[in-house]
């Protein structure tokens, strides 16, 4: 559901995405791994239609992005690290908010359970999004990907700053989707949340896709070594 296929990305002279060949199919969470600048932002960018191809194609459900990036954009939903609502206005008016700007129309009724579902209570529902934790922010986030009813997920640091209670229940959170069908990308800092949630491991630097890895082929530990494997190794091109 999402495939990029040959895709790069330079500003000027400087190369932020090497050739990358990545595909997440349905019902699959991959979890891409590496420092900042390693090329995880350029490619959800890419994919969502932000950045356009140095070269290569990124595709959603069989779209070509840079072509048709409307209808691209009709398949996914973004979540960032930081959930922008509204703050003056509740949850619940939130969610009916983006509801209406992606041309649904659902009742009241069914936010709220789209809300519950995710676990925001009718009582917080209620309250204005201004008075909300991160965690809360991010809930309100997927209930949005939820009306949408987008089949592919992209999402950016979206457990940084969480506690782990937080965390832990946004974890659960992707499990669900993963579970519903949904093609999930994610790009973390988090080794371990990766391994706990993710079908599938992807560790970039430099702006190369160096190794990928099953998450159920790996515990935590080996894991870690293999991530701080690649990132001792040297510097493409250096002695």
């Amino acid at each position: 559901m999402l495939d990029a296929q040959g895709l790069t990305k330079s500003f000027g002279q400087v190369t932020a995405l090497h050739p990358l060949d990545l595909q997440v199919g349905a019902g699959e969470i991959v979890c891409l791994l590496g420092a900042n600048g390693a090329g995880k932002t350029t490619t959800l960018n890419l994919f969502l239609g932000f950045l356009t191809p140095t070269g290569g194609t990124a595709l959603v459900d069989g779209i070509d992005v840079a072509k048709a990036t409307r209808s691209a954009r009709r398949a996914l939903a973004y979540i960032p690290e930081q959930v922008a609502l509204y703050p003056s206005l509740s949850g619940l008016e939130n969610l009916a908010f983006f509801d209406r700007m992606a041309g649904g129309r659902r009742r009241v009724v069914e936010l709220v359970q789209l809300l519950e579902r995710v676990g925001l209570d009718a009582a917080s529902a209620g309250q204005a999004a201004g008075t909300y934790s991160k965690g809360m922010r991010q809930k309100v986030g997927i209930a949005i990907a939820l009306a949408k009813d987008a089949r592919c997920l992209l999402l950016d640091e979206p457990l940084s700053g969480l506690d782990p209670m937080a965390a832990n229940a946004f974890c659960g959170l992707l499990a669900a989707l993963g579970q519903d069908g949904r093609a999930v990308l994610m790009a973390t800092h988090d080794l371990f949340r990766a391994k706990e949630v993710g079908t599938r491991i992807g560790i970039m630097k430099q702006g190369r896709l160096v190794e990928q890895v099953s998450a159920a082929t790996v515990d935590a530990r080996e894991l870690e070594r293999i991530y701080l494997d690649h990132m001792k190794m040297p510097r493409e091109g250096a002695t």
